[in-house]
């Protein structure tokens, strides 16, 4: 190549097919930063640049920029940025292209950022002004919603990637506030800040409007896009200037005519059929996203910016206005609801009743989020990654490996070997979860005992009889959480209580049914019934099994001089459950979430209630209604015949199968159907059919039930179509506040 002169380019034919071979088959053997790749992309650049190469696009239009983006060859482009300086910012507006790939981009910027601190902050201060720019864009009601959303947040993405790391300095790490820290790095936020603003201004207006009128917003619809749109004149308005502060008091007399046909390609709503809520609601969702992730990236990790918790608190019924009109906002861009307790619990009520599928989906997008993209090449596995494990000695061997075992790359996949045998696969992973379910309820690790149904187990309060109970029960934890990180099934079915303890639930008197159905019935006995007079003489402490001796356990400090009477009965009641339920078993409980929460964050699983988790980890089971209607009795006046019973069984037939669990589930307190079908299911003294009892109606009441004897209380509903309602209510929000008595 010496004898070529300055007219050669960096593209004509013979080097182009040599810096492709080259580039791509580099791109495939090596990792991003190999020394080999490195040197072998920016030499081949600096050699043909110092002999006067020019930069041309080839025929396709394809530059050598384009293709040292799209490989992540962040040392080529800060050659080619050298010889012509124009082309960094041809690299930040590569942020808006979402044909290349985001995690490409982050590489090229975070090895430009890395050359100097001057860099650094040049990148991001760019990086900045474009998202401000898109932001505003998103914000005009006359843009797309769909490609600026995706355009903004994939610039704000890159933008916190970069700030995160920044150049290697002693400051790095130390200067991230953004709540009055004047440091040159948080100096980068400021083009931000006009989108904050704007941002502010947005929700203010609408909970102005709301309090003024919270039944018609029509005439707030026409005024925001007469201005942001065109003026009545015609006048141009920049669409990405929020209403001043000067234009409130006009927004219910406006006169402009709104102009629908303004909005152009695909528009989620329309001036005369949504109001200003449903025009704005995704568009300003979107813009609090990226607000969220700009503070969350100068915050130590696990904390929530004190700026942004302001924020929610401040717009809180703007935001659940939005939440309410539009629920898939949550799913879509309210991901700080998983991160800070503080926040969810606003939003909560409003989570749990979204349908549990679309649950289930936002929480394997967030579970994997962290993960490496699907698409790259998939490499085989490495020999030191295999869980080998014996059959013979199946739970100590699991135990051994998975405790030794790489966290992160557990979560990315699993790689199951038995001993002296060749099979792998995901056959052989779904074969081990199944026989290590059975193991690690094997009572010959006294880990776990049965119900007193027989179908379900909770963590053995006399596991200290195997020394190594603690550890086991963190790979128990372990095990369970891998399965669902990995949407793998567990032959094993829990109680309700430890399937709270998992949710971080608080247990209740009924979940003492499974374990103890007599004490269970004594403790329903005495909130029934007035106890003043009777002579108990109970107080707040109880005798237990402490260690294998019988002991007096105060139920809280001086709770042995404590008498309970009908005042605090309540709290007796809700004590001594906690002291069997929870104390008892606490350090087995708290070993066993150690090992789950290593997969599955606590903020994550909340989502789901004590039901459906046993759904999640065990899933459904097959429920033949035919049986269930053969086994099923009937008390307090109903008889199989009556119209409401009629109705019932086909509600039964009707409602989804994950419906029907929910009703078993409601009502015995278990999802499984013992072998044998329904003529076995057990009670709280033995076999106990499932029975339904009249309960005279009254508008709006739901069914209760009894789980100690497996009894539905079903009001005599007037309609199908009411019973049904009322049915599938109870069923989605019974854990949640409705009697079970």
């Amino acid at each position: 190549m010496g004898g070529q002169n300055s007219s050669m380019t960096l593209y004509n034919t013979s080097v182009t097919s040599m810096l492709r071979m080259r580039w791509g088959r580099q791109h495939c053997m090596w990792p991003a930063r190999m020394v080999t790749r490195r040197h072998g992309q920016r030499d081949t650049a600096q050699i043909l640049l110092l002999r006067g190469a020019k930069y041309l696009s080839d025929k396709n239009g394809v530059t050598p920029l384009d293709l040292c983006v799209q490989g992540g060859y962040g040392e080529t482009c800060e050659v080619l940025i050298q010889y012509h300086p124009r082309l960094f910012q041809t690299i930040i507006q590569m942020t808006q292209n979402e044909d290349l790939r985001e995690n490409m981009l982050r590489q090229v910027l975070e090895h430009l950022s890395q050359q100097s601190e001057s860099q650094y902050l040049k990148i991001l201060t760019s990086l900045a002004e474009v998202a401000t720019t898109n932001g505003h864009k998103l914000l005009s009601l006359s843009s797309n919603y769909d490609a600026q959303m995706k355009s903004l947040l994939r610039i704000v993405r890159i933008f916190c990637h970069v700030f995160r790391i920044g150049p290697s300095s002693p400051s790095n790490g130390i200067d991230l506030g953004y709540n009055g820290n004047k440091t040159p790095r948080s100096q980068v936020f400021k083009p931000l800040e006009l989108l904050w603003h704007s941002l502010d201004e947005w929700l203010v207006l609408i909970a102005t409007e709301l309090m003024k009128n919270k039944k018609d917003s029509t005439d707030i619809t026409s005024i925001l896009l007469k201005q942001k749109g065109q003026d009545q004149d015609g006048t141009s308005i920049p669409p990405f200037e929020p209403p001043g502060p000067g234009s409130y008091e006009n927004l219910s007399t406006g006169t402009g005519e709104s102009k629908p046909d303004a909005l152009g390609g695909k528009q989620e709503a329309s001036a005369d059929c949504q109001d200003v809520i449903s025009m704005t609601a995704n568009r300003l969702s979107a813009v609090i996203q990226a607000f969220y992730m700009c503070c969350s990236c100068q915050m130590p990790p696990g904390m929530t910016s004190p700026r942004f918790i302001e924020f929610v608190c401040k717009h809180d019924e703007v935001l659940k206005c939005f939440v309410n009109r539009n629920p898939k906002i949550i799913f879509d861009h309210f991901h700080f609801l998983l991160e800070c307790p503080e926040l969810m619990s606003r939003f909560m009520h409003i989570i749990k009743a979204q349908p549990f599928k679309d649950r289930c989906e936002w929480f394997y997008e967030h579970l994997h989020s962290g993960q490496p993209d699907s698409d790259m090449v998939h490499r085989p596995v490495n020999e030191n990654d295999i869980l080998l494990v014996h059959r013979d000695s199946i739970f100590r061997s699991s135990c051994e490996v998975v405790s030794k075992a790489n966290c992160a790359k557990l979560k990315q996949g699993i790689a199951v070997r038995f001993h002296g045998e060749e099979g792998m696969g995901q056959g052989v992973v779904r074969e081990w979860f199944d026989i290590l379910s059975n193991e690690i309820v094997n009572p010959d690790y006294a880990l776990f005992t049965q119900s007193a149904d027989g179908t379900t187990f909770q963590p053995n309060s006399n596991s200290y009889v195997n020394p190594d109970h603690l550890n086991y029960f963190r790979f128990a934890g372990q095990i369970l959480g891998l399965a669902l990180n990995h949407r793998q099934l567990v032959n094993i079915y829990f109680t309700r209580s430890f399937y709270k303890h998992i949710l971080g639930i608080p247990v209740n008197y009924q979940d003492v049914a499974s374990i103890d159905p007599e004490y269970a019935k004594n403790l329903q006995w005495i909130l029934d019934n007035d106890i003043s007079d009777l002579g108990l003489e109970l107080t707040f402490s109880v005798e237990t099994d402490v260690f294998g001796a019988m002991e007096e356990v105060p139920l809280k400090p001086g709770g042995g001089s404590i008498l309970v009477t009908q005042n605090n009965k309540a709290e007796y009641v809700q004590l001594v459950t906690e002291l069997r339920m929870t104390r008892a078993i606490q350090p087995q409980i708290n070993a066993f979430l150690q090992g789950f929460h290593m997969f599955i964050p606590p903020s994550l699983i909340q989502l789901f209630d004590e039901y459906e988790l046993e759904l999640l980890l065990s899933g459904m089971p097959e429920i033949d209604v035919s049986d269930w209607i053969r086994n099923t009795e009937y008390t307090s006046g109903y008889e199989r015949e009556d119209p409401v019973i009629q109705w019932f069984w086909e509600v039964v037939e009707d409602i989804t199968p994950e419906e029907r669990v929910l009703l078993l589930q409601f009502v015995t307190g278990s999802s499984r159907v013992p072998h044998g079908g329904f003529a076995n299911i057990m009670g709280g003294s033995g076999l106990q059919n499932f029975t339904i009892a009249a309960v005279p109606y009254t508008p709006n009441l739901l069914p209760t039930s009894s789980t100690c004897i497996n009894m539905l209380k079903l009001p005599e509903y007037p309609s199908k179509e009411i019973l049904k309602d009322r049915l599938l209510v109870a069923l989605h929000c019974g854990s949640y506040g409705y009697t079970m008595a």
